[in-house]
């Protein structure tokens, strides 16, 4: 448990590296291994004062397990995507410039960049309109993403929230997302992307996803 504090704890400073977040909106959650419980960061504390103490430990049904603060806003929406996507170890959420526009737009990003085709498989789908406060915007995620490559989604009106098999993956997501949301948009400036053959966007992300890296050996 200790561990996974700080690895949350930590992981929102990489939030903040990459520019993906403002004041204190946004958040890292991960899931306890062997548990029914996730580590989220607590509600309206500045980035520079989180520390592996005060991260905050809910159950799987969002509620306040240990902590002496009160949850994310959004601890409804993660716990909703750790109880129905049980190969979720982290969930990021961010309102990072680029891909909220597109959010804004209720626009995906579509797959134009081989960098995309590798980390997300395809586009960057946009999920529906939801409220905060319940499961609605958990709800969204997950019919979005289940059965869908990508590792991220934009929430419509709202911002990104992505996954991952660990809360470390979930924040690449997230960064990865902005990214290509930026490239995307600055070359739509310049005129009409040119799309990618979904059999070369299959053989893309089949090479990212289990070639490319360093592999333990057999």
């Amino acid at each position: 448990m200790n561990d996974m504090r700080k690895t949350v704890a930590d992981l929102h400073a990489e939030l903040v590296r990459y520019n993906l977040v403002v004041w204190t909106a946004g958040n890292v959650s991960g899931r306890v291994p062997g548990e029914d419980l996730f580590v989220i960061k607590p509600s309206g504390v500045s980035y520079d004062e989180l520390t592996p103490e005060n991260m905050v430990v809910c159950d799987l049904d969002g509620n306040l397990v240990e902590g002496e603060h009160a949850p994310s806003s959004d601890t409804a929406a993660h716990a909703y995507v750790y109880r129905n996507m049980p190969e979720v170890g982290g969930v990021v959420h961010t309102h990072s410039t680029y891909a909220s526009a597109w959010a804004a737009r209720g626009e995906a990003v579509p797959c134009v960049l081989t960098a995309m085709a590798d980390e997300f498989g395809g586009e960057i789908p946009v999920g529906p309109f939801a409220l905060i406060g319940d499961d609605s915007i958990g709800q969204g995620i997950v019919e979005t993403l289940k059965g869908h490559r990508s590792k991220a989604v934009l929430m419509q009106n709202h911002g990104v929230f992505s996954i991952g098999k660990d809360a470390k993956a979930a924040v690449k997501a997230a960064v990865m997302c902005e990214d290509v949301a930026r490239t995307v948009h600055v070359a739509r400036q310049l005129g009409d992307p040119l799309p990618i053959a979904q059999a070369d966007i299959d053989s893309l992300y089949d090479r990212y996803q289990n070639v490319y890296g360093q592999r333990s050996p057999r």
